[in-house]
Order: C-alpha cells, then sequence, then structure tokens
C-alpha cells in the first residue's frame, strides 16, 4: 500500500478495513455470500480536530466502528472507509 496524498477534512479519518474471514475457527471456509463485514481497520490518514472536538484517532491505530458507519472509497484500486469520528466506537 503507497502512501496516499490528499487530506480529509477535520473531524474524519480514512481507514482501511480488515479483510473478512476465510475460514472458521474448525476450519470450514466461509462463502463470500456468507462473509460478516469487518468492522475493524487501520487509520491511513486522520484529519484536524474540530474547534469542538479533538482528534483522539492517530494514524496507525486500529479502531473499530458500528457496522453500517462510513462511506466506502476505492482509490487506485484499495478499498477504504471514510469514517466521522463519532462512529469510531473503541481504540484498540
Amino acid at each position: 500500500m503507497a502512501d496516499l496524498k490528499g487530506k480529509v477534512l477535520p473531524g474524519k479519518i480514512l481507514i482501511k478495513p480488515q479483510e473478512a474471514e476465510e475460514r472458521t475457527a474448525s476450519g470450514i471456509i466461509i462463502p463470500d455470500s456468507a462473509k460478516e463485514k469487518p468492522q475493524q481497520g487501520t487509520v491511513i490518514l486522520a484529519g484536524e480536530a474540530k474547534k469542538d472536538e479533538p482528534m483522539v484517532a492517530s494514524k496507525g491505530d486500529t479502531v473499530l466502528y458500528g457496522k453500517y458507519s462510513g462511506t466506502e472509497l476505492s482509490i487506485d484500486g484499495e478499498d477504504y472507509l471514510l469514517l466521522s469520528l463519532q462512529d469510531v466506537l473503541y481504540i484498540l
């Protein structure tokens, strides 16, 4: 993954979602139609803090977010998710 050029607006973060599991713990292969959408990802770009809200996420952090949060983007053939900081539930 190459470094992305550009900026993210204040209060927003761009994340790379974690890949969905291919197999269960017992070794059963999960078909594409049954895979759960991942709810965890790594912060690639973080915008500046808003006037009334500090930016608590930074590049490299792993975050958990809501199931239907954010906007899916494809940049240079890679899939990303643009989230509002309010959509982040937990920072690991």
